[in-house]
């Protein structure tokens, strides 16, 4: 944020009063601009045992398949978030079911919620921002084509789970190795 967006004059990268970290500060008025992760809400949708996956048509990871999630928008619940991007994505309506993981990715500044529920019955088309859209049991998964490890990690959760007939809240951190220059 090189310049403040409540006078428009620069900023400076600096530790305000009683922080701990470096911040953009505006010169002029003072104004701290805090930068802080970004949460992406979504759901893992069942039909008949089969995940509902979309393979995305847009960056990043075009072509690579994911369950349907997005980031949250300013006034919606997580909840509401994850049914948005269902129907946005897949033109999906859900019934989710409970928050079933969450993903803490520090080195991008990103929180995943992901909701456990069921597709509203079968039904799903293909939304703007997929260029298809199916159902897979876990052996048609393409493991090898999945957009995120918090997905490939999501859906091992869920058919492991499934085994068991237990599923519980899921929470695991996530760091990306730091690639040589």
């Amino acid at each position: 944020m090189p310049f403040c967006i409540h006078c428009g004059l620069p900023t400076l990268p600096l530790i305000p009063a009683g922080d701990s970290r470096v911040r953009q500060v505006c010169e002029s008025c003072g104004h701290i601009h805090y930068e802080n992760p970004k949460i992406i809400c979504g759901a893992l949708l069942v039909w008949q045992d089969k995940v509902l996956l979309c393979r995305r048509a847009i960056e990043p990871r075009y072509g690579l398949w994911t369950l349907p999630a997005g980031f949250m928008e300013n006034g919606e619940t997580i909840a509401e978030g994850a049914a948005r991007e269902s129907q946005e994505e897949a033109e999906a309506v859900s019934e989710l079911e409970q928050l079933y993981c969450i993903y803490n990715i520090p080195d991008i500044g990103q929180v995943y919620m992901l909701y456990r529920g069921m597709l509203v019955e079968g039904n799903f088309g293909v939304g703007e921002e997929s260029l298809e859209c199916g159902l897979f049991s876990e052996a048609d998964i393409p493991w090898e084509s999945l957009a995120f490890e918090s997905i490939r990690r999501t859906l091992k959760h869920f058919f492991a789970d499934r085994q068991t007939g237990h599923f519980g809240l899921h929470v695991e951190t996530l760091r990306h190795p730091v690639k040589p220059t």
